[in-house]
């Protein structure tokens, strides 16, 4: 089968396209024909050998952890023939993956394979942000930075379903009006937010996936008792900092993950269940920016990388 793998950690020049061998799937595992990829940012980590988790990593290795496919062999209750997605199984920028059965999520009827790669990591993102790190009331003032990213659209459509006022950030005005469209209510550049946060009284919540270039910004934005989410960092880690800080308004700073809200599969199914259901009732909209095939794996993280792209990217094997 084809696959990208990198045989030493670096900049996109590391992906290499490769004939490798058909994973072989255990008796806890699936193996399934992929037929869409999602491109995130853990990629670029996993390929440069970012943070801990990503700095162990051995190579030579095949990239990816996200996709959506049709079942081969079937194991546990999943059969032969089934649609599944996931976000978490390792090697998945190939034409094969095997999948631990814990980590499949069935594919509803109405929801394409090409939708539930697009949506799944960065929409259970999105829920977990918005439900549990922090959970929007109706009315909060809620900033999104990088608003017309994957997980960024997604979030402004939770928070607004959620009842509340969104100041989305974003580095165009083509990404602006991605942003309104998605609901909203002002769209600013990063350098405008802070100003304008203080003067509606302050954000209750920043959600920043940005890091190292938004994060005094974000600080300073938030009121009394507000809520510094941190939960990505595509232009660098943020800076160390005292939490002195913290105590003139009484801040929460907190770096979430994905893993630690999905940490059972019960938990997995319900953020899931409630992502794919919107996407199949037409009440999330999930925009893919880009598709490329799986030769092209460098120039879609060159085009993340470079945040020339919008939405979701995929990789069609």
């Amino acid at each position: 089968m084809r696959a990208i793998v990198i045989e030493e950690k670096g900049g996109p020049e590391v992906l290499q396209l490769r004939d490798e061998p058909e994973p072989v799937a255990g008796d806890d595992q699936l193996l399934v024909q992929v037929e869409a990829v999602g491109v995130n940012y853990r990629d670029v980590y996993e390929r440069e050998g970012r943070g801990a988790a990503y700095g162990r990593a051995k190579v030579p290795l095949i990239v990816g952890a996200e996709g959506a496919g049709t079942v081969l062999r079937g194991a546990g209750d999943v059969a032969e023939g089934d649609r599944v997605a996931w976000v978490a199984a390792p090697a998945s920028y190939a034409e094969r993956v095997a999948v631990p059965v814990g980590a499949a999520i069935p594919v509803p009827d109405g929801v394409t394979s090409e939708q539930a790669a697009a949506v799944l990591l960065q929409g259970m993102t999105a829920h977990y942000l918005a439900y549990s790190t922090y959970a929007v009331q109706a009315g909060d003032l809620v900033v999104v930075h990088a608003a017309a990213g994957g997980v960024g659209l997604l979030l402004v459509q939770m928070v607004k379903a959620l009842g509340g006022h969104v100041l989305a950030t974003t580095s165009s005005e083509e990404k602006a009006a991605l942003a309104r469209a998605a609901g909203a209510d002002e769209t600013l550049r990063y350098e405008d937010v802070r100003e304008r946060a203080l003067a509606l009284g302050g954000a209750h919540v920043v959600y920043d996936a940005v890091g190292a270039t938004t994060w005094e910004d974000s600080l300073a934005s938030l009121r009394a008792r507000g809520f510094m989410v941190l939960y990505g960092m595509s232009s660098g880690p943020a800076p160390e900092f005292d939490p002195q800080e913290l105590q003139a308004k009484s801040l929460y700073v907190t770096r979430p993950g994905l893993p630690q809200y999905t940490a059972t599969r019960e938990e997995l199914l319900e953020r899931a269940g409630a992502v794919l259901g919107w996407v199949a009732d037409g009440s999330l909209d999930v925009r893919i920016g880009e598709r490329y095939p799986l030769e092209d794996a460098r120039r879609a993280h060159e085009d993340l990388e470079a945040r020339r792209s919008t939405g979701k990217l995929l990789l069609v094997p």
